[in-house]
């Protein structure tokens, strides 16, 4: 599942979710439970450029190896991943990688 995908390209494991409760605050039982359909919510909430930068970096890559991949200097790449960080804390992206099970109480 998933093997051909970017995150797996710099990380072993399928640990994202991990990583979008972590930058997102959310609580892991709020997430979308299939990782194959978050994974697709990621896809599309991120440009090309913010998805491989955020495998990348939460595979622990060095700086400079981010830099040389992404055509980046390094203030550049700093900017990027302050956007990227701060987008996974806006509502809108948050919002979207919930499940809608809450709504169901009527």
């Amino acid at each position: 599942m998933l093997e051909n995908s970017v995150w797996r390209q710099y990380n072993s494991e399928n640990n994202f979710r991990e990583k979008l409760v972590t930058f997102c605050n959310i609580e892991s039982l709020n997430l979308i439970e299939d990782d194959k359909d978050l994974y697709a919510v990621l896809k599309s909430k991120l440009t090309k450029k913010e998805l491989k930068l955020f495998a990348m970096d939460s595979a622990s890559l060095a700086d400079e190896k981010l830099q040389a991949e992404l055509s980046l200097n390094d203030e550049e790449l700093q900017k990027a991943k302050f956007k990227l960080y701060k987008k996974f804390k806006q509502d809108k992206i948050r919002l979207a990688f919930r499940t809608l099970v809450e709504i169901s109480d009527s």
